[in-house]
């Protein structure tokens, strides 16, 4: 009797761990969509659509960013590629965000990390001379919708430069 209640804890035990090993993908589960962002970038009001997809049997998710804003050669004014990923080893987010504005993305500072933090991903891409941008993604669960804010950091004063809700196409 006693192997078996043992048994039965030590497995409820690996069920907890399942379970809390799962839910950083369960929360990535929710962004993936059709989505119409809109808010505050740069100080402009701006609207976007995305697309987001799992990948690479289900170890990414891409997002797919395009402003409806448009460039004088007609473009998209603003075009990104977002991949992000949960790391089991280190219990972190990790995130490469590709976009036409820089190029600098695949520099050593393009890739960003964060722990959870409940229903939020956050995420910190470290810049040159010690600055720093912080990206969180916020679910609220009640709405199926997504916060995302993004703070310039320098030198411990930090600036909002975007707050944008995502909201899914029907």
């Amino acid at each position: 009797m006693k192997t078996a209640a043992m048994l039965l804890s030590l497995l409820s035990v690996a069920a907890v761990h399942q379970s809390d090993a799962n839910e950083p993908a369960a929360l990535m589960n929710h962004l993936v969509g059709h989505w119409t962002m809109t808010g505050t970038l740069g100080g402009k009001q701006s609207v976007h659509d995305v697309e987001a997809s799992w990948v690479l049997k289900r170890e990414y998710v891409e997002f797919h960013e395009v402003s409806r804003e448009r460039a004088a050669g007609a473009g998209p004014a603003y075009e990104a590629i977002v991949l992000l990923s949960w790391h089991v080893k280190t219990s972190e987010f990790m995130c490469l965000w590709l976009d036409n504005t820089a190029g600098a993305g695949l520099s050593p500072e393009g890739i960003a990390r964060g722990r959870p933090s409940g229903n939020a991903i956050p995420l910190v891409f470290t810049l040159p001379q010690g600055e720093s941008l912080h990206t969180t993604f916020n679910y609220d669960r009640s709405a199926d919708t997504w916060r995302l804010t993004i703070d310039e950091v320098s030198d411990r004063k930090s600036d909002r430069f975007g707050d944008v809700t995502l909201r899914r196409k029907h």
